[in-house]
């Protein structure tokens, strides 16, 4: 039986609007849309089945006429963080059982989250910018890998590597690299051109295979150097653009030892990221100036990261990158348009702050449907959409718990990939089953999950 929607209300129609109102009407949920620029509304509802409001998203008459004390999720993303803090304010004094959500970025905000959310009631304060930095932070730690997504509070990896010419996977089955190699580990998807599949043991990997597996840190570092792969964390990055993304991941890579260095065009900005980033190094200028890249090291360091407002120059960045340095590149890219061609232009690893936003949200949304007995707590897309990993929270009893994993009966196209107990990741096995407590992942080629019971045929 297909599950109700929610009735949700958003604010705010940018370009983070725009990519969660897709999303969320593609989840099947019932939208009510206000901006104030009615183009950007009238644009929206082209695209997607929705109802639209031209006002603001603070006023009472406008709040009364979106239906907000009949709805269930609210969500603010407009350009002002203060709007968005305002509108979930005043929106929670109308349902006190709605959750509201609020895309807050300004880095003064930051240690005042969990003071704004139990003061205001906020459920989720999202940070985009401060998203997009964690995830590119992660990649240079581990520069072998294309991406790499964090579960059960960081002690479990969603990791994801490109099988190079020659390398010892090359030809091998899953059966073979569980025997020989290393069964702390599960391969949890393969791409191979324009074929993704989630595969058995009888799979035999080659060369080009973009593959995902699950793992520990440890575990992780173990598998990647003996299977040749360098596992050192990057000891210096130039960053290109110097907005608040830059901020904070400069940030994250100084108090972690690594070099900064930033190219940013704004003479007034430079001052500003001199006294945020007092040892990092600050140069003025056009950052698509080869002479400047040069000068800034750009063939020395050991990753050069993209991160200007314009998603051509940030490809263009990490196409020279590739061309003269063998630096870990990676890209920010604002607007997901044209993505099939991105992936075919093999920047490396790319990062999509709106994206990535859209499924913390959606992530919120799918919990808020799912009964009391397990909930959605993280999910990522995958491959291209093409697959989601799903970590839920066993709170009680279901047809899946106290049931050894062979005994289930799975829908097809999907896979359990860990399941966390007492502050250990347990790679399963067909003997293995689920417990009340328990933290389980599922990579699914299904969509919509929002419980774990949605596992089952």
């Amino acid at each position: 039986m297909a599950k109700k929607g929610l009735r949700i209300i958003v604010v705010g129609a940018g370009k983070v609007g725009d990519t969660l109102v897709n999303r969320l009407a593609d989840e099947g949920h019932n939208l009510v849309i206000i901006d104030k620029n009615e183009e950007r509304l009238t644009q929206l509802a082209n695209l997607c089945d929705c109802m639209c409001i031209t006002g603001s998203g603070a006023s009472h008459e406008v709040l009364v006429e979106a239906g907000i004390s009949d709805s269930d999720l609210f969500i603010a993303v407009t350009e002002s963080d203060e709007l968005n803090l305002l509108c979930c304010t005043i929106a929670k004094q109308f349902n006190k059982n709605l959750s509201t959500i609020a895309r807050v970025r300004n880095p003064e905000y930051i240690s005042e989250v969990n003071y704004l959310r139990s003061k205001l009631g906020i459920e989720m304060i999202i940070n985009p910018e401060y998203e997009a930095a964690v995830e590119a932070s992660r990649l240079l730690f581990l520069p072998a890998a294309i991406s790499v997504n964090s579960f059960a509070h960081g002690q479990a990896e969603l990791v994801k590597i490109q099988i190079p010419e020659g390398n010892i996977l090359d030809g091998k089955t899953i059966a073979y690299l569980g025997q020989n190699i290393t069964n702390d580990i599960l391969i949890t998807g393969v791409e191979r051109g324009a074929d993704f599949t989630i595969p058995n043991g009888g799979f035999e990997l080659k060369s080009g295979d973009i593959i995902s597996y699950i793992s520990t840190r440890k575990t992780n570092f173990n598998f990647l150097k003996s299977i040749g792969f360098n596992t050192r964390s990057v000891k210096s990055s130039l960053i290109v653009g110097g907005g608040t993304c830059a901020y904070y991941l400069s940030d994250l890579l100084i108090k972690s030892g690594i070099d900064v260095t930033i190219i940013e065009k704004d003479p007034e900005r430079c001052e500003t990221l001199c006294d945020l980033l007092p040892r990092a190094t600050i140069l003025k200028g056009d950052g698509t100036n080869e002479s400047l890249l040069e000068e800034a090291g750009i063939k020395e360091v050991d990753s050069v990261i993209a991160l200007t407002g314009l998603d051509e120059e940030n490809i263009m960045l990490a196409l020279h990158t590739k061309a003269v340095s063998n630096a870990k590149a990676i890209t920010k890219i604002n607007k997901i348009t044209f993505t099939e061609a991105i992936e075919s232009l093999k920047l490396g690893s790319v990062i999509y702050p709106k994206y990535i936003t859209a499924e913390r949200i959606i992530s919120s949304a799918r919990s808020r449907q799912a009964k009391i007995g397990s909930n959605l707590e993280v999910m990522y897309s995958l491959f291209g959409d093409r697959a989601e990993a799903c970590e839920f929270k066993i709170r009680e009893a279901s047809r899946v718990t106290g049931v050894m994993l062979k005994d289930l009966q799975l829908k097809p196209g999907l896979i359990i990939s860990f399941i966390g107990r007492d502050g250990k990741i347990i790679i399963p096995t067909g003997s293995d089953q689920i417990n009340i407590g328990d933290n389980v992942m599922v990579v699914t080629m299904n969509k919509g999950f929002t419980e774990i019971s949605d596992i089952l045929r």
